[in-house]
């Protein structure tokens, strides 16, 4: 629903010249206005707040591409202003450290985007193309990628290496590529997709709506849950594909 809507404002941004980066700042401070709106116990405005900053979100990067702009600052910006406005929004709920609950919606992205790879990987298919510009800020992309891997990487190295591990397991050590092939399925890869940035914000905004902000940090649990049990699945699909090929 976002990414068509955003397609919209590429042509008419792209002739303003409007930096990628810029939009990426501005729904950043939609959403850090959002939380405290959220702390404050205002309903209907952060939530509607939170879908226009979902909107732009999605546009950044078409934008970025369309106009070929895309750089590895633009990249790091953008997934560590999420950060922050996550955790801005995970301490208006909670009230107090919203940390163990933005750690915990991490992992979640962090699964969409590690299976997401996987799946394509296992295809032959390319992830994420390089960006056309190396980075036109240099200081700023080191602190950004300074952040990322104390942040974000320790959270990927850990999740692929207890994925790989498991598909080690259930394969008897040798992987194939029909292994992979299996292991990576469309279904799965749907379902993490659909727990994306874009689906956290809409949920966590109809949660605001009904004045129940703290059903999010629940659902957060059972999004966890259901992602336990696409891993089983995932290991089930494995196990199927070796006992078909005897």
């Amino acid at each position: 629903m976002f990414r068509p809507a955003a397609q919209l404002l590429v042509d008419p941004l792209a002739r303003l010249n409007v930096d990628p980066q810029h939009v990426v700042l501005f729904h950043t401070a939609l959403g850090l206005h959002a939380a405290h709106l959220i702390g404050r116990g205002d309903r209907l405005t952060p939530a509607l707040l939170l879908q226009l900053k979902t909107l732009l979100d999605n546009l950044d990067g078409q934008l970025a591409r369309a106009t070929g702009r895309t750089t590895e600052t633009g990249r790091y910006l953008d997934t560590e202003m999420d950060l922050l406005v996550n955790l801005a929004l995970n301490v208006a709920i909670s009230g107090r450290s919203g940390l163990p609950w933005t750690v915990l919606q991490s992992l979640i992205l962090t699964v969409d985007f590690l299976w997401e790879r996987e799946y394509r990987e296992a295809r032959g298919e390319v992830f994420r193309e390089s960006p056309a510009q190396a980075g036109d800020h240099p200081v700023v992309l080191g602190a950004l990628k300074a952040v990322y891997a104390a942040y974000f990487v320790p959270q990927e190295r850990l999740l692929h290496r207890v994925f790989e591990q498991r598909l080690r397991r259930v394969a008897g050590g040798g992987v194939t590529p029909a292994d992979r092939v299996a292991y990576t399925s469309a279904a799965v890869n749907a379902l993490s997709a659909n727990l994306g940035l874009s689906t956290q914000l809409a949920l966590l905004g109809a949660c605001v709506l009904l004045g129940r902000p703290q059903l999010y940090h629940r659902s957060l649990l059972v999004q966890a849950a259901a992602l336990l049990g696409a891993q089983v699945w995932r290991e089930q699909q494995v196990r199927a594909a070796h006992a078909a090929r005897r």
